[in-house]
């Protein structure tokens, strides 16, 4: 019998389930290892002193009934051993005519955690699903839905959950029912569909936009039942993306409209707008600049560089902005001209720099008006200086005429009486000379002030020319002059005053001479270009320096370091070739020589050729 209990209680240790039997007594008759393992060793105590370390019996006892021949099943939480299990409990007979109990101590707290988990996760899922913003629904591939959250019905206008289950997908759901067959074939290969885009109908026939992304259903075999769907409404988006588009085409309206050259550039300089003036003004076109030029070529070398640096700096204005001010620019022929630039930096929300935008006018026909109004103010401003100064010369001339001439006829009467041979009477013919002198200085004067009435022919420049080189040749070869002449053959006729063009030309003449004291070369040539007969002094002489070549015109100007006349040489030489509807220009370089240019317009009638007398 003793073998027979220990082979027993040797096999109830194997068990893996806790067991233990009491009395009537409550008293702990046997606990098998597992038991021991769970509770420790409570053989001989009371039930409750081992299990839930009391002094009483435990709330859920019910031994009462065990003892009386019925078997329970429950699940207890044991809080001294935190574990939950499912408690067995049978009556044991014992050979004295005994009843003892029987428990058995199943743990299963990992199977409770576990039903827990999947209860919160169900509840998770089920919360999730149907708080969603977006719409969720699983359907059969026989195109009926299972389920739905609120969000898909809000979507689709419907108010009734199962009036939203009972209709037929591809009649009452698709706008294109053919897009419901494409899905299938998409889910059917690839197990799922994402972002697919179509158009579901509203309850009310309104088409609504949807982005849906879906995953198959599979049975226990493999095969697909059923899709899973997450529907977004693209409505919202739909309509952002419409306003933006036309947000942005109104804005690219109005840059390609505007009246100045607006473009913009990313961080690397790589065009990204240009508007229709920019093409008009620079001529390059769009197509050709944006994304494949960089705005480095429309600036000379280095400025697009400068122009950033401004940009970014502080020392010109706020930080980000380049100030208003005239910058060149390169046209796609090569050509530059001169524009107004204000430009600024784009920044991001994160203030990071992302682009330069910049806008110009271009000044160069306001510029060329601007040059033409003050080269008009200075004609005259020079005018008025000239009148003026033909008044006072007039006035001067005429008050000193009188005594000029009775001096002379004096002098004349003074030679008479003085023998050739007297010292005096050489002293008498110098002041005789330059009271000449002063009288021919007083007539180029009044010529000034008030120009004879010359009458104007057809004459032959080159004639006029040969004749009065011919007179100075002498003169200039007794100074180490050499002269070179250069006529055009075909030179057309002019219609001139004969007598002013010699004065001009040989104010010409004298003025290079003056200019070479040490000889050199005086090149005369004549030539015709565009209507207008040129005739060009070209000396080698000392040269005008720059801050005085543009005031060579002016009255009573001289560079001459002996006073040989009082400047009225060259303004009264351009007087009379204006009064031809003509020009005198000077181009000179200090130290090489100068060359003047007259410009007279070639006759456009056909009278006969007067000779140049």
């Amino acid at each position: 019998m003793a073998k027979e209990k220990l082979m027993l209680h040797t096999i109830l240790d194997t068990i893996d389930d806790g067991i233990y039997v009491i009395d009537q007594d409550f008293t702990v008759e046997f606990m098998n290892r597992k038991m021991i393992d769970m509770f420790g060793n409570g053989e001989g105590k009371r039930c409750y002193e081992v299990l839930n370390e009391g002094k009483s019996r435990c709330e859920w006892c019910r031994s009462e009934e065990v003892f009386k021949g019925r078997r329970l099943s429950m699940e207890l939480f044991m809080p001294n051993v935190k574990k939950t299990f499912k408690v067995t409990e049978l009556p044991l007979n014992n050979p004295d005519g005994t009843v003892s109990k029987l428990s058995v101590f199943r743990d299963i707290t990992h199977r409770k955690q576990d039903q827990a988990k999947l209860k919160t996760s169900v509840e998770e899922y089920r919360t999730l699903f149907e708080n969603l913003a977006v719409g969720v629904a699983i359907s059969t591939k026989e195109g009926k839905f299972i389920d739905a959250n609120q969000a898909i019905l809000d979507i689709l206008g419907y108010s009734d959950k199962e009036e939203f289950l009972d209709i037929d997908i591809v009649k009452d759901l698709y706008l294109f029912p053919e897009d419901r067959l494409r899905f299938q074939d998409m889910i059917e290969n690839d197990g799922r569909v994402i972002d697919f885009e179509v158009q579901f109908r509203m309850k009310d026939g309104t088409p609504v936009p949807i982005m849906l992304t879906s995953n198959a259903r599979y049975d226990l075999d493999g095969n697909i039942v059923g899709y899973e769907s997450i529907n977004v409404d693209l409505s919202q988006r739909y309509q952002m993306e419409r306003k933006l588009r036309e947000a942005h085409d109104f804005m690219n309206m109005i840059i390609q409209s505007a009246p100045i050259s607006i473009m913009a550039a990313d961080l690397k300089g790589n065009i990204i707008i240009w508007n229709r003036e920019a093409e008009k003004t620079l001529g390059y076109a769009a197509d050709d600049v944006i994304g494949k030029m960089n705005i480095t070529r429309v600036y000379p070398e280095g400025k697009a560089n400068e122009i950033m640096s401004i940009i970014r700096s502080d020392q010109y204005g706020p930080v980000g902005t380049f100030p208003p001010q005239s910058v060149l620019y390169v046209r796609e022929d090569g050509k530059s001209l001169e524009g107004h630039l204000s430009a600024a930096m784009i920044y991001d929300d994160d203030g990071n720099e992302v682009a330069t935008i910049g806008s110009f006018v271009d000044l160069t026909q306001r510029l060329e008006m601007e040059r033409a109004l003050s080269r008009t103010q200075e004609q005259l401003l020079h005018s008025e200086k000239l009148a003026a100064m033909g008044r006072l010369t007039s006035q001067i001339a005429h008050e000193l005429n009188n005594p000029l001439f009775g001096i002379m006829n004096t002098l004349e009467l003074m030679k008479t009486e003085i023998p050739p041979e007297n010292k005096r009477r050489k002293l008498l013919d110098m002041s005789l000379s330059e009271i000449e002198r002063l009288a021919d200085m007083l007539k180029k004067m009044l010529s000034f002030s008030k120009p004879e009435q010359e009458v104007k022919k057809i004459v032959n420049l080159n004639i006029i020319l040969d004749e009065v080189l011919m007179l100075h040749a002498k003169q200039l070869q007794e100074n180490d002059v050499k002269i070179k002449m250069d006529f055009f053959d075909g030179l057309e006729t002019v219609f001139a005053s004969t007598n002013q063009l010699r004065q001009v030309f040989l104010n010409m003449i004298s003025n290079a001479r003056d200019a070479m004291p040490e000889g050199g070369t005086l090149t005369v040539s004549t030539a015709s270009v565009n209507g207008f007969a040129h005739v060009l002094f070209a000396d080698s002489g000392v040269g005008i320096s720059e801050e005085n070549i543009g005031q060579i015109f002016d009255s009573f100007f001289t560079t001459k370091d002996s006073v040989k006349g009082v400047g009225l040489g060259l303004s009264v030489c351009y007087g009379f070739i204006k009064d031809h509807d003509g020009d005198i220009t000077v181009e000179s370089t200090k130290g090489e020589g100068t060359t003047f240019t007259i410009s007279l317009p070639i006759d456009q009638s056909e009278e006969p050729l007067l000779s140049s007398d």
